[in-house]
């Protein structure tokens, strides 16, 4: 008996390492599949292929939070852009961390439904005054307020924001034009600051009434 005791000792102690392997061990392992047809059935006959049951796991949408407050603000500092020379490699890198902070916020207050506008929206505002400002630091908020997704970005350089339509072949002057006709189709406005330094956008929120 102390013999087979000894045997389920060791047995055990092996499960129990392939059960608690290491993290690194198991992220990096492939998943194991259980035959059945070759697994022993000590309790009874096996089950027919279709009374196996499965399961799926499906990730929900992230609920949010639904209050009015801001869910980010944050500056970034950049190089002034000379002439055509093309923005600093860190400055476009800057610019899609911001981004990427902006699309987890933008899920965090429960605005997914509105997140491909929205962010094709910030891309456009952010890319522009990276390009065309001259400035030395850029600011992000993102808000709720009033059933609305509020977009800021203010690049602290004073200018006249207006819209103007784009030739069929410009290269440039689109990026305005495509931020006005995404806020429309949400059912929202944009506008400049007081200062010139900014532009705003509010996209109404899923589930409010226009």
């Amino acid at each position: 008996m102390s013999a087979n005791l000894g045997r389920n000792a060791a047995q055990q102690r092996t499960c129990q390492r392939a059960l608690h392997g290491s993290a690194q061990g198991l992220l990096s392992a492939p998943l194991l599949h259980c035959d059945s047809a070759h697994a022993p059935d000590p309790v009874g006959p096996k089950l027919a292929q279709k009374d196996v049951m499965t399961t799926t796991a499906i990730r929900a949408p992230y609920p949010g939070l639904r209050r009015d407050g801001d869910l980010m603000d944050e500056c970034i500092r950049v190089a002034p852009r000379r002439g055509d020379a093309p923005p600093r490699q860190e400055d476009a890198w800057r610019i899609g961390t911001m981004r990427r902070i902006a699309a987890a916020k933008i899920r965090f207050g429960g605005c997914e439904a509105l997140m491909d506008d929205a962010m094709l929206i910030v891309s456009e505002l952010l890319t522009n005054a990276l390009l065309h400002s001259g400035t030395q630091e850029i600011r992000l908020r993102l808000m709720l307020q009033g059933g609305f997704l509020r977009i800021t970005v203010d690049d602290g350089m004073p200018a006249t924001i207006e819209l103007h339509d784009a030739d069929d072949d410009a290269e440039a002057g689109r990026g305005l034009a495509l931020v006005a006709a995404l806020v429309k189709e949400n059912g929202g406005t944009w506008g400049s600051n007081d200062q010139g330094t900014g532009v705003w956008c509010d996209l109404r929120r899923e589930g409010e009434s226009r």
